[in-house]
């Protein structure tokens, strides 16, 4: 049975368009396991579980599908993919000099509606991490991952980075409560995002570095089984 942990949604800037809103919804069910690696997915279903028509339903697994969350095998079948430690790392060495970019681009770059939203980001996971609400924390996680993409003006390392922030939050929330320090992890986030909001590009890609150091230890300790 499909659960639909969607809840209330963040504010947005703009109104998101029901394409949006599948990708969304499903991208949270595929990060917090309700969509489970290996699982068999149809249109229809979906269709019906969320209340989205099958066009915007279709449109967001073929998007899913480009960050390799799904594999959509034409006339067949749709599948979850499966998520591998080993494979995680790699995805880290790329993001760390991706989200460098990203949040020094942004902390020089970033409108002043923007320096407030991420001022509103890092405010939310300083919250998550008093309440430890996993759920909160993955909405902001995916937020501020939107707007640094947005806010740094570079398409180019805006489009390399979403392929591979689903992949990052699923792994974590596989894991987490066995290896991770939630209320940590969401006050590293607030750190970056505070930077960038304060338009200091130094102190944004410092945060940036120390983030990945806590997930990539994070996720060497979940292969290795040792702290």
């Amino acid at each position: 049975m499909l659960v639909d942990k969607a809840g209330p949604r963040l504010a947005l800037a703009r109104t998101e368009t029901l394409t949006e809103q599948a990708y969304n919804r499903l991208e949270e069910m595929i990060v917090t396991l309700s969509l489970a690696p290996g699982a068999v997915l149809s249109e229809q279903t979906l269709s019906a579980s969320l209340g989205i028509g099958r066009t915007p339903i279709r449109e967001a697994l073929q998007r899913l599908g480009h960050e390799g969350l799904v594999r959509v095998l034409p006339r067949k079948a749709i599948i979850v993919t499966d998520t591998d430690p080993k494979r995680q790392l790699l995805v880290l060495e790329v993001r760390r000099e991706l989200e460098r970019l990203l949040a020094r681009a942004s902390a020089e770059r970033a409108t002043e509606a923007e320096r407030l939203r991420f001022q509103g980001i890092a405010d939310g996971m300083e919250a998550a991490a008093r309440t430890r609400d996993d759920i909160a924390f993955l909405r902001l996680d995916r937020e501020l991952n939107a707007l640094l993409a947005h806010a740094a003006h570079n398409e180019y390392a805006a489009r390399s980075m979403r392929n591979l922030n689903g992949h990052s939050r699923r792994f974590w929330y596989l894991h987490y409560k066995q290896a991770a320090d939630l209320p940590k992890c969401a006050r590293l986030h607030a750190d970056e995002a505070r930077a960038i909001a304060r338009a200091n590009p130094v102190r944004a890609m410092a945060a940036s570095d120390k983030l990945i150091d806590y997930v990539e230890a994070f996720t060497r300790t979940t292969v290795t089984g040792r702290r």
